[in-house]
């Protein structure tokens, strides 16, 4: 499959949160390494990062971006369609219980993890009401920027309609997510 233009920077971004059989998340994890990524990155998406959750050994959570939700179709549809999701999509889902909950160069397959610590904050506000959204955007960002960590990214729900609906999105939901980034867990905590 032909390289597509790279996503650059993303305006839709997925949160996906796998919830795993009991044991098997770095089995999913060297799969996902060694099959997935460059190939999802072929058909025209960013993966931006994936982590472990550190409060549940069977969780894998992943985000990938996208250039708006029409280039999503197409590149759910070429990846979902396409040879390596047929040959290595089945042992992929035999290792969860649950797939519907949804950087900089990113290390080699086989690489050591990174040496810092990212934390994910979600805050869920009632539908329709934005100004939880705003409190996080204008209250606490720019405090975060002044006295660190400052966040990597923040990120709000999308509203759009799923122009892929074999994967299933959370819909009715008004989130914002922050991501910062330590030098370690002790640093976090």
């Amino acid at each position: 499959m032909p390289p597509t233009d790279p996503v650059g920077h993303p305006a839709v971004i997925e949160l996906r949160q796998y919830t795993l059989r009991p044991g098997r998340r770095d089995e999913l994890i060297e799969l996902f390494d060694k099959e997935f990524v460059e190939t999802q990155e072929e058909a025209g998406m960013s993966v931006l990062g994936q982590f472990r959750d550190l409060d549940d050994p069977d969780r894998f959570v992943w985000l990938r971006g996208f250039r708006d939700m029409a280039a999503r179709h197409r590149a759910l549809t070429a990846f979902y369609d396409g040879p390596v999701w047929a040959k290595h999509g089945p042992q992929a889902n035999a290792t969860m219980t649950d797939s519907d909950d949804v950087p900089a160069e990113r290390p080699q397959f086989g690489a050591p993890a990174p040496d810092c610590f990212v934390s994910v904050t979600m805050w869920s506000f009632p539908p329709g009401r934005s100004d939880g959204v705003t409190l996080i955007r204008d209250g606490l960002l720019p405090v975060l920027h002044t006295t660190g960590p400052a966040p990597l990214a923040a990120l709000t729900t999308e509203t759009a309609h799923n122009t892929f609906p074999r994967l299933p999105l959370r819909t009715g939901e008004n989130l914002a997510v922050v991501f910062a980034s330590y030098p370690d867990e002790r640093t976090y905590q």
